[in-house]
């Protein structure tokens, strides 16, 4: 799996740039809202924090001084998150508990999370779909875009209004935290079940988190907020990788969890 990671770079030297990197660690310590994506820090971050932090937690250059090039993700900190990823779905599989899954990253990951919640709703897990169809702004670079909450596989996304649902990109690409709250208020305004665990990305994992949901997600070098989320607590566990590669790429990583979870069919 280690030489796998590396070969179609989810790990190793990945597509990530170092300069892209930096500009989000200068954002998050100056607590851009684009960059917290839904985290509320307990402390201030410097950008050299951040340096320090992605470091131990993903591999990428500690050296302040390194300021270009591709960052690098270490493959065995990807592989032991994937193990205690597996862990943790293994358990919510044994109490049967409900689950929320959702991405800003629809293209290239959506079919590692469909295929979470298909293992999961076989075990027995309800996987929930609160607030299909509601609408959630968002402001974006564009300004303030309206979307619709979707679910696709029993994964949320959000699409922009009349997008049609058989084109290549399956959802619109988002960091905010916004769905995922709207998703949780749904719920809870409809009465029905909270999830007690929460799979995802982005603004999906630390915008439940903040709530106080367990959360897992996925995060690139350039995703800082996850990683102060859960350095912090706030987020239960990041598995360190390039989540913008190839879809099928990811296909084995997901073999691999759901062996791991005894949750192969």
């Amino acid at each position: 799996m280690v030489e796998y990671l590396v070969r179609v770079r989810i790990a190793g030297v990945v597509g990530t740039s170092r300069e892209q990197s930096l500009r989000r660690y200068r954002g998050f310590a100056a607590r851009d809202p684009r960059v917290l994506i839904g985290i509320d820090p307990e402390r201030a971050w410097t950008q050299r924090d951040l340096i320090e932090l992605m470091a131990a937690r993903c591999g990428v250059s500690a050296d302040p001084r390194c300021v270009s090039g591709q960052d690098v993700i270490d493959p065995q900190r990807t592989l032991a998150a994937l193990d205690s990823c597996a862990d943790r779905l293994a358990a919510v599989a044994r109490r049967g508990a409900p689950v929320l899954l959702g991405t800003g990253h629809p293209y290239p990951l959506l079919g590692f999370y469909a295929a979470l919640a298909d293992a999961l709703s076989a075990a027995g897990c309800a996987v929930l779909t609160p607030a299909q169809g509601r609408s959630v702004d968002i402001t974006t670079r564009f300004g303030l875009r309206t979307y619709n909450l979707d679910y696709v596989l029993g994964v949320a996304l959000v699409r922009e209004p009349g997008a049609e649902r058989t084109g290549c990109e399956p959802g619109a690409h988002t960091h905010s935290p916004l769905p995922v709250r709207t998703a949780l208020a749904g719920a809870a305004e409809a009465g029905g079940v909270l999830p007690e665990l929460v799979i995802g990305d982005h603004g999906w994992v630390c915008g439940a988190g903040q709530l106080g949901f367990e959360t897992i997600g996925l995060a690139d070098t350039d995703d800082p907020a996850l990683f102060v989320g859960e350095a912090e607590g706030t987020v239960s566990l990041v598995v360190p990788l390039d989540d913008g590669v190839r879809s099928d790429y990811y296909l084995p990583l997901t073999r691999y969890v759901l062996k791991r979870a005894c949750l192969s069919q």
